[in-house]
This record gives C-alpha cells, structure tokens and sequence, in this order.
C-alpha cells in the first residue's frame, strides 16, 4: 500500500512536469518551469488530502490539513513572486546559456536535465508532506509546535527578503548594484535560508508520522540544492569579477545570517 502511495505522487509528478514542458517548448521559455515549481507542490499535497478524505469519509486530521494549508501558501506565495519578477522579460539567462550551448539537443535535453530532475527533486521535498497526510496520527505534540514555529519563522524570511529585494530592484538608482540592506545585510542569500529553514519545520512536523524520520531526506535536498547546486553557486557566478559582489562576498555571510566582518 506504501509502495502504491507513493508511486502515485510520483506519476502526478511526472504528468505535470511534462505538461509544463511541452508548454514551455510551445512558449519557447524553459523558465516556466521557475513558475510551475511551487504549484506543482500544491497540485500534490492538496490531491493527496482530498484522496485522503475520500478514501476515509471524514476530513483528515488538523496536522494534515496544517500541513497542506502550509505548503499550499508557500507555493502561491513563491509561484506568484516569481511570476512578477519575470513577467514581460526574456528567458532567464540559465535557460538562455543552456539553449544557446545545447543547441539543436536542447528540446530533448531540457526534459531530463531541466522539468524531470526538477520533478524528482519535487518528490523528495514534499515526501514529509506525504508522509503527514498518509498518517493516522491526529494528537499534536511539542513537536508539533516546535516545527509550525520553524515554519513560520522560515516562511516569513524567505517572504521578507524578497519583497526587500523586489523593492530594491524598482528603485532606478539602484540599476547594477548590489543589495546589502536589510536581510540582506546578514546574509548574502537569506531568501535560500528561509527557504530551507521551512523545510526544516516541515520535516520536524511529520516525525510523529510512521517512519517519519525519511523525511529528512526532503531539508536535506533543498539545502544541499541551495547551497552547492541551483541555488548559491548558479546565481554568485553571474555576478563573479563584481567590485562591489567582491567586497559584499568578503563581509557577508552565504546564507545562514550574521553580523557582516568589518573590513580594514
């Protein structure tokens, strides 16, 4: 039964990151898989709720519904932020650079490279989330609440540091220079650290479900991603060789905030 769960979450996975990329073949912009990222953990967790409810007769739990109102804020918030911020603009230079050097293998290229990856990488995130809907367990715990804490302390960061930044950004004089206000001022990247901070909550709030400890596999992946992979790596390089990201790189720090070094 476990087995057949969780192969389920995978095909609706599938099926959707396909539709977006024949979608994005069609607009000619792999970036759209940018905007489908947060919807398709809600497409997931809310269909598993509702299958949870069917298949029960009664509404789950109160930590199940948490969970999928939680991740279902998260995903809007996130999908509707980066629809903002690339709406009207040209594909997103690393799709652009992709297409550019894969050239002619570029549509088949994307599939597995870009939409499938990013799937399974959608399927490790959420598996704490399906491991809460899956669950029987109703009583909330200490637990419970330490991880609706981090949660939120992790939501209303990343939330934070993007409006600080989106207004950063509409300001004309600000044109080409670099953001060290704010959040900012502690962290280089402290919208990734909320990110994988809420992760973290999640996590933490699915270990009183059968085998919850898997979960960890989900921060795990995100902050691993964020760290050494999509997030820090991919977005520091284009700013590489920047005076003024030199200087801020020397005084701040990645992404867990902390007081900036005072430089001589």
């Amino acid at each position: 039964m476990t087995h057949n769960y969780f192969l389920l979450g995978g095909i609706i996975i599938l099926l959707y990151m396909t539709f977006i990329y024949l979608l994005s073949l069609i607009k000619k912009n792999a970036a759209l898989v940018d905007i489908a990222w947060g919807l398709g953990f809600i497409l997931i967790i809310v269909t598993f709720y509702l299958m949870s409810w069917l298949n029960n007769h009664k509404l789950p739990g109160g930590r199940q519904l948490l969970t999928t109102l939680m991740i279902t804020a998260w995903g809007i918030r996130l999908s509707w932020h980066i629809y903002q911020r690339n709406k009207g603009r040209p594909e997103d230079y690393r799709y652009a650079a992709w297409r550019q050097n894969w050239g002619k293998n570029f549509a088949l290229r994307s599939y597995f490279q870009i939409f499938l990856l990013q799937g399974i990488f959608m399927f490790l995130i959420i598996l704490p989330g399906l491991l809460i809907i899956k669950s029987q367990v109703t009583a909330w715990s200490l637990l419970d609440s330490i991880g609706l804490l981090i949660w939120i302390m992790g939501f209303l960061f990343e939330a934070k540091a993007d409006e600080q930044l989106k207004k950063f950004k509409q300001n004309p004089e600000n044109k080409g220079k670099i953001m060290r206000t704010g959040l900012w001022r502690y962290s280089r990247h402290p919208n990734y650290f909320g990110e994988s901070v809420m992760w973290w909550g999640i996590f933490i709030l699915g270990l009183n479900a059968p085998s919850g400890w898997i979960g960890v596999i989900s921060p795990l992946t995100i902050t691993f991603l964020l760290l050494k992979v999509s997030g820090i790596p991919l977005l520091e390089k284009k700013y590489q060789g920047n005076p003024e990201f030199e200087a801020y790189k020397t005084a701040t720090s990645a992404f867990f905030p902390w007081p900036p070094k005072k430089l001589s």
